[in-house]
């Protein structure tokens, strides 16, 4: 096989690693990865080598899943040990770098008063001196601003630190990802490259362009002795793809907050997120299913099932622009997008505005308000969008929660009707501290911690949202119910979950009024003439 053209097997699972953790946004910000080094991952570890037996008995309950438990048993104590040293030595730095920003966090909390702060950056460590800005708010709040540009210069982004495992995956069920380190074995391959190695896209290319084994090894370099490398290629190739040509609108649901939206002229794929080719399960679209150029990627905010590193590097040679939404700038809950995926490989990244509009062949994709999702923290980074394409409007509102009904009375006005909605509806969603606790430099009560919610809308607010943008399709999108999301999401719904019991009763109420109406799941073609 060594000099005859192969592809990439379609089931080839590629882990984006930080660390040797499954990397998402916030471990690629130097800020906030120095905050989980050292708030969750050390954590985690430390517990894990102190009662592994802990560890092991939580996973065995379903509802446990998702939890800051290590997903191995006792007999690899000594291997997270051995990692949890490493990161120890070789994580120093970022170690620092999280305890200075408690310092600067402490130190604005009892120190400023409402005076002029010029005096409290000689207080200021040394490590984090020129890299921060210290401001008050109008209401004499004080906050530190991180310099994100300087701090991707600087010694605390090491991308050295970052990997991509290989192996290959035969089922859906895949052990939650965020909890627990990559140790290897079982088959896997580590690729020891940053995220903007163009060497990956070479890799990557493979799944549809064959190249001789000896090529991509050279182009890796990988070892000639590594088997394992080569039980990822095949002879065989990928079932043919090609761009939509019809006429009108095609938009595919590949599931969770995905839609690939195609006419002739244009594609746009949202919150990209790709389910692996393998035998079972239920029907899917996957890689196969792309066009061969992807024109506008469209990421609706920053959390790890909507931002997917995993799905993202795979597709990079097909993706010719990326839109985010705007960010703040600086603050430690709602790092910059935009750097973090021009810091991984993507040139091509633009920020969209509320209200702001990018003009596209046939149409326009508008950058919509999205209120809610993000437990009331001061983050900007999230945006819905309204893609306009021949004349239909298509709102993509991903994990939005009408908390004030005026707003889509106020879109409505400017936008007019909007034809087709997908909405999440994941009503319950996790507390504050499940995504951001390692951020907080302040403990949170658990009544308040309970009471913030990482949630989008139940029926009540669905249901006003469809009436005053007057939709006559409505689509229950980005519920994370697919079986190949587990290991992301850790959500295993039932009937009386209270999202399917208040997404059931939309859907119905839908129907009932005379609109199109389902909640997705698997995959879904719709056709906008």
């Amino acid at each position: 096989m060594t000099n005859e053209n192969v592809y990439l097997k379609q089931n080839v699972l590629a882990e984006p690693l930080f660390n040797q953790w499954y990397a998402w946004s916030s471990l690629i910000s130097p800020a906030t990865a120095a905050m989980f080094i050292a708030n969750s991952h050390l954590k985690i570890m430390q517990s894990f080598v102190a009662a592994p037996q802990v560890h092991v008995a939580a996973l065995k309950n379903p509802a446990m899943r998702g939890g800051p438990f290590i997903n191995y048993d006792a007999s690899r104590t000594a291997e997270i040990k051995e990692l949890l040293d490493r990161t120890i030595k070789e994580q120093a730095h970022m170690l620092e770098l999280a305890a200075s920003i408690q310092t600067v966090n402490d130190l604005l909390e009892n120190e400023a008063q409402g005076f002029s702060l010029e005096p409290l950056y000689q207080k200021v460590p040394e490590n984090l001196k020129g890299f921060v800005e210290l401001v008050y708010d109008l209401n004499n709040k004080a906050s530190v601003r991180f310099i994100e540009g300087l701090l991707y210069h600087s010694s605390f982004y090491n991308p050295a630190s970052q990997s991509v495992a290989l192996s290959l995956v035969t089922q859906d069920d895949r052990p939650f990802a965020l909890s627990t380190p990559n140790l290897g074995g079982n088959g896997h391959l580590y690729l020891h490259l940053p995220f903007s190695s163009t060497e990956l896209d070479e890799l990557f290319k493979m799944k549809f362009e064959p190249r001789p084994l000896s090529y991509i090894k050279d182009v890796l370099q990988v070892r000639e002795e590594d088997q394992v490398f080569s039980s990822f290629f095949t002879i065989e190739p990928p079932a043919p793809s090609s761009r939509y040509a019809g006429d009108g609108v095609r938009i595919r649901y590949l599931n969770h907050a995905c839609l690939l939206f195609e006419t002739k002229d244009v594609s746009i794929l949202t919150d990209p997120l790709v389910s692996y080719k393998y035998d079972g399960g239920i029907p899917r679209y996957t890689y196969e299913d792309l066009p061969e150029t992807i024109d506008y990627i469209v990421i609706t905010h920053n959390h790890q099932d909507h931002c997917m590193f995993e799905t993202l590097l795979q597709l990079r040679h097909k993706i010719r622009n990326v839109i985010v939404p705007k960010n703040n700038g600086g603050t430690l809950a709602d790092p910059s997008l935009k750097l973090v995926l021009r810091n991984i490989g993507f040139p091509h990244v633009t920020e969209i505005d509320e209200m702001e509009t990018i003009e596209v062949e046939g149409g326009g994709i508008t950058g919509l308000p999205f209120l809610g999702e993000h437990a009331d923290l001061n983050i900007r980074t999230k945006i819905a969008y309204l893609i306009e394409l021949h004349g239909h409007k298509v709102l993509c509102a991903a994990d939005s929660n009408d908390i004030e009904p005026k707003l889509y009375e106020h879109i409505r006005a400017q936008t007019g009707d909007v034809g087709v909605v997908f909405l999440g509806m994941e009503c319950d969603g996790g507390p504050l501290s499940w995504l951001y606790g390692p951020l907080l430099t302040k403990p949170v009560a658990r009544k308040q911690d309970q009471s913030r919610r990482l949630d989008g809308s139940n029926f009540e607010k669905a249901n006003d949202l469809v009436r005053r943008l007057n939709a006559q399709q409505v689509y229950v999108y980005a519920m994370g119910q697919e079986p190949w999301l587990t290991y992301l999401t850790s959500i295993q719904y039932t009937e009386q979950s209270r999202p399917i019991v208040e997404s059931n009763k939309l859907v119905a109420e839908c129907r009932k009024s005379g609109l199109v109406s389902e909640r997705l799941f698997g995959q879904k073609e719709i056709f906008l003439r």
